[in-house]
């Protein structure tokens, strides 16, 4: 046994209402630069849907995530290292920017300037790649409440098994909302995509982040990744990712897309597993076994081996508290109601989420019967199959058991609380019916309906012994770096190199400076002027954007540029840019 301790997330859909709260406050806290515009590491979509980007369940044509090869062995569905490196400078498998859509902004200044006019003046959409005029074809939210469903509905990537049995009539077809983030998967096929070794698990919590120093751009990861949640930047030549919001997670604080979400869907806590039992797992034959085989990989915290194996394996006791606690191994293990994204990738995602029963109910309402009632929510499960499997379609790899299983006892749910809310005594054939007791029952309505701030959110954070090596509450001193004693500061070269920004501040700032500009093009310049250069990735030759002013400006809060503008100047007279070069 090699127990390891994972942070992972479970999503109610039936809470969730598709306002898109947490998909723009991810935006501005994570991906509010110049090259990250299309990018979104929170978004909502519509199901029925294509999804962002269009269509990227469809695997047969991506070739992401894992498969098993002749021998049930393991292996990347994109190829092997030979077949990565004969495509390592051009991947047909990789989403083009149609696909996400192109970004875009307005013209507002030819409102806010336009003098005075009989017509009321119009402004164009204008793209962010090219600051050129758009037609606005595609973006991350066009299949919002099955928008242009009758055209594109049949496009659903989920519907190819079930579309004879599904018909894009407003009157007669479903819907519900899913909320994605990267999964931070415990078998990464982005990882082990990388041809740089960019991409890399944190040992510490299993959150799975990109080396920005490290990483080449080769892009190899955004292919190799099935929920297409790592993205290009393409001003920085950089992958980006989901980074769990790890600044918050080290202090105790939930990510921003749960902090802020509206519904209360999210629920945050810690995973003890085996690793040694993934790969087992991940190669499981069967893809309908593939939700019990996670399952197994998941230890029990309450179980005094785990605990003493935990203890083996450095990891604190609070943290084995914290997952006693934790609402993940309750809806995952003790109820079982929630289900894994997509388990035939054979990544084992950690992002996992409850299947909505309001499809379901919408139903039993509708034909005038009582929508609460046990038995009729029973009969409909059982014969409404078109939810279900769609639903199989998404979290069981079309095994539509465990569906069904989850449906009945959130309805069972459903039934029993409304008994005791309406003064009757509790019917407990209900719990029975579906394995429950009347007590687990009342548990698990708690933590769905009802749960506290402190119980969604159980995040044991960081321990002070660690706080020099976190990005929020960084302590490091001279001592650390070469040198050692004499170096007189905070930073590696001295008190006057400083200390890295930490990221959220970083963050904050660059989302300042975008708001309060004029416009978008006066925003990106000011960033980028201000902004860091990684002199890592700099060969010495010409002089990258952003490393020294620009000729004439200033930057704020700084001395006069004028020098630092003239070296630029001279840098760039001596040295010839790249496209001369070539």
């Amino acid at each position: 046994m090699r127990l390891m301790a994972q942070m992972a997330m479970v999503m109610n859909l039936d809470k969730c209402i598709g306002c898109h709260t947490c998909s723009v406050t991810c935006k501005q806290a994570w991906t509010n630069r110049t090259g990250t515009e299309y990018v979104w590491f929170n978004n909502v979509e519509t199901r029925p849907g294509q999804g962002y980007p269009r269509g990227y369940e469809d695997q047969e044509k991506w070739k992401g995530g894992w498969k098993l090869n002749r021998k049930g062995r393991l292996g990347l569905k994109g190829g092997g290292r030979l077949q990565s490196l004969g495509t390592i400078f051009f991947n047909p498998k990789m989403p083009a920017m149609g696909d996400y859509y192109e970004p875009w902004t307005y013209d507002y200044s030819t409102l806010t300037d336009a003098p005075a006019q009989q017509h009321t003046p119009v402004a164009r959409p204008k793209s962010l790649i090219t600051g050129k005029n758009i037609n606005i074809a595609w973006s991350a939210n066009w299949d919002d409440d099955l928008g242009g469903s009758i055209e594109h509905g049949h496009k659903d990537v989920m519907l190819k098994n079930i579309a004879d049995k599904v018909k894009f009539e407003f009157e007669q077809t479903f819907m519900f909302y899913l909320p994605r983030i990267c999964e931070h998967c415990l078998n990464p096929s982005c990882a082990a995509s990388c041809p740089s070794g960019a991409i890399y698990k944190r040992a510490e919590d299993g959150i799975v982040l990109v080396d920005q120093d490290r990483c080449r751009g080769w892009r190899k990861c955004v292919s190799g990744c099935p929920y297409k949640k790592i993205y290009f930047n393409h001003k920085t030549g950089k992958a980006e990712k989901c980074t769990f919001c790890f600044p918050r997670i080290e202090v105790g604080l939930p990510t921003v897309c749960a902090e802020t979400c509206v519904g209360r869907l999210r629920y945050i806590g810690l995973m003890l597993y085996d690793a040694d039992k993934v790969l087992e797992a991940a190669s499981t034959t069967d893809d309908h076994d593939l939700y019990e085989a996670q399952r197994s990989v998941f230890l029990d915290p309450n179980d005094p081996v785990v605990m003493r194996e935990a203890e083996a394996a450095g990891i604190p006791r609070d943290w084995v508290l914290a997952a006693q606690r934790s609402p993940i191994w309750a809806l995952i293990n003790t109820f079982k109601v929630a289900l894994p994204l997509h388990p035939e990738y054979r990544t084992m995602p950690m992002v996992w989420y409850i299947p909505p029963l309001s499809p379901v109910v919408d139903i039993v309402r509708d034909t005038g019967h009582d929508a609460e009632d046990g038995e009729n929510l029973f009969a409909a499960i059982e014969a409404l199959r078109i939810p279900i499997e769609y639903l199989a379609e998404l979290f069981t790899a079309g095994d539509v058991a465990p569906v069904d299983a989850v449906l009945r006892r959130l309805a069972a749910m459903r039934s029993y609380m409304r008994e005791i809310n309406m003064g009757r005594p509790a019917d407990e054939s209900l719990a029975e019916a579906v394995g429950m007791t009347g007590v687990e029952i009342q548990d698990m309505f708690r933590l769905l309906a009802i749960a506290k701030y402190d119980e969604r959110y159980v995040i044991p954070p960081a321990h002070a012994e660690q706080a020099h090596a976190l990005e929020e509450l960084a302590t490091e001193c001279s001592l650390d770096f070469d040198g050692g004693p004499g170096m007189g500061g905070s930073g590696p070269f001295g008190e006057g190199s400083g200390a890295p920004t930490p990221i959220a501040v970083e963050n904050f700032q660059m989302l300042r400076e975008r708001q309060t500009s004029d416009t978008v093009v006066e925003s990106e310049d000011r960033q980028y002027r201000q902004g860091r250069t990684n002199l890592l990735n700099w060969d010495g030759r010409g002089t990258p954007e952003g490393l020294f002013p620009q000729n004439g400006n200033k930057i704020p809060g700084q001395p006069g540029s004028g020098s630092a503008g003239s070296a630029g100047s001279a840098g760039s007279a001596q040295d010839d840019s790249p496209e001369e070069r070539q």
